[in-house]
């Protein structure tokens, strides 16, 4: 794992941390209007993101295609306002874990969905980690009661948090971390308004009590500006499959702060079940195995920032010196070159992820130095998102 990935990796991770961390904030919650709430937090995260956006945010916007801004209402309705949602009525008629280990399956569908959408194969050591994540979740949450409507409203909080992954992956280029996690915000803020008018009329908002506005700051302010921003940014940096490997991370969090907060003890099982999320991860990631530099092909998701440098020519033919070479002309070293077969890919179609120079000669091979070239960064179980 270079430290690109690995700076990726430990973001996704504190995201997901901050997200299991925040039941306490949840239960705080539990008496003030749904809708009005989730409405409030996410207004709050838009206005805090404003300052962030930087002076050139609108030109990203603008250019914004009309499917992009409904990819963008999808992504907010189901990924965020639908998912929290479905997490409150499935806890209606069925105990906590039982959504918890529907959304512990995250990585399990992602692992299969995300290839398939871009026209890969699955990976297997990301298939079999994220099989080893769903079964360390379901061993640290346990099972409880519940009926077929709790079931199809867990179901729903499974699709809710795929979504809010794979429906980000064609807009987190254009836009970056930030820029996205400000619009998916406001967005959520008016949809969340908007149902609340509709199930609660204007009673979806009233005061905050001393510890609601707490619980609605942190969750604003914590959870949603610096646990998104970090996840979208790791999710650039790794990969969706690899990022929602990581998700596993929420029970285990979970569990981690019931003792602190008196809700929960941490035994036996929550102690393997972590063994095995963190197993899961490690598999999915590649830690357990050996890559070369050929393996990025094998790797999607992965930005390792390959660089092609511009005048390198096809393969097979001789330099030729062009305006804008520097003063010493062409590299006389010829020996030092050895041709590869092209720029290696990471077969996930998202930019930032190979970084090309213009003028860069188009065909099967390039000439590279075997000097080296320098590399370039392109840069939840039932709590509530």
């Amino acid at each position: 794992m270079n430290v690109n990935s690995l700076r990726g990796t430990l973001m996704v991770t504190l995201a997901y941390v901050l997200v299991g961390a925040s039941f306490t904030a949840n239960s705080v919650l539990g008496d003030y209007p749904y809708a009005g709430g989730q409405a409030l937090r996410y207004g709050a995260a838009c206005l805090l993101l404003l300052p962030l956006a930087g002076r050139g945010a609108l030109a990203p916007l603008r250019a914004l295609t009309a499917r992009q801004w409904i990819r963008l209402a999808v992504l907010a309705g189901v990924g965020m306002v639908g998912f929290n949602l479905s997490i409150l009525l499935a806890e209606r008629s069925a105990e906590p874990a039982v959504p918890g280990v529907f959304v512990g399956c995250a990585p399990v569908v992602v692992a299969v969905l995300a290839p398939l959408l871009d026209g890969r194969r699955p990976s297997r050591p990301v298939l079999y980690g994220a099989l080893f994540v769903a079964a360390g979740a379901f061993t640290v949450q346990g099972w409880g009661r519940t009926d077929l409507a709790g079931m199809l409203w867990s179901l729903g909080a499974l699709a809710g948090e795929v979504g809010f992954t794979v429906l980000a992956v064609p807009v987190l280029a254009p836009l970056g971390p930030r820029l996205l996690t400000l619009v998916v915000c406001g967005l959520g803020a008016v949809e969340s308004a908007v149902l609340g008018l509709v199930l609660d009329g204007r009673g979806f908002l009233r005061v905050p009590t001393g510890a609601e506005t707490a619980a609605l700051v942190w969750q604003a302010a914590v959870v949603t500006v610096v646990g998104f921003v970090l996840y979208y940014t790791g999710m650039r940096r790794i990969g969706v499959e690899r990022a929602v490997l990581l998700s596993g991370m929420i029970p285990v969090a979970a569990a981690l702060t019931a003792p602190l907060a008196g809700t929960g003890t941490y035994g036996a099982a929550q102690a393997a079940g972590s063994a095995l999320v963190g197993a899961g991860a490690a598999l999915g990631s590649g830690v357990f195995g050996k890559r070369s530099a050929a393996a990025v092909q094998d790797d999607p998701g992965d930005e390792g920032g390959i660089v092609v440098h511009r005048h390198v020519p096809a393969a097979g033919e001789p330099y030729e010196s062009r305006r804008g070479d520097d003063v010493l002309g062409a590299d006389p070293l010829t020996a030092q070159e050895q041709p590869v077969p092209g720029a290696p890919g990471d077969g996930h179609r998202q930019s930032g992820n190979v970084v090309g120079e213009p003028h860069a000669p188009s065909g099967g091979e390039r000439l590279v130095e075997t000097g080296g070239f320098t590399q370039r960064e392109g840069l939840g179980d039932d709590g509530l998102r």
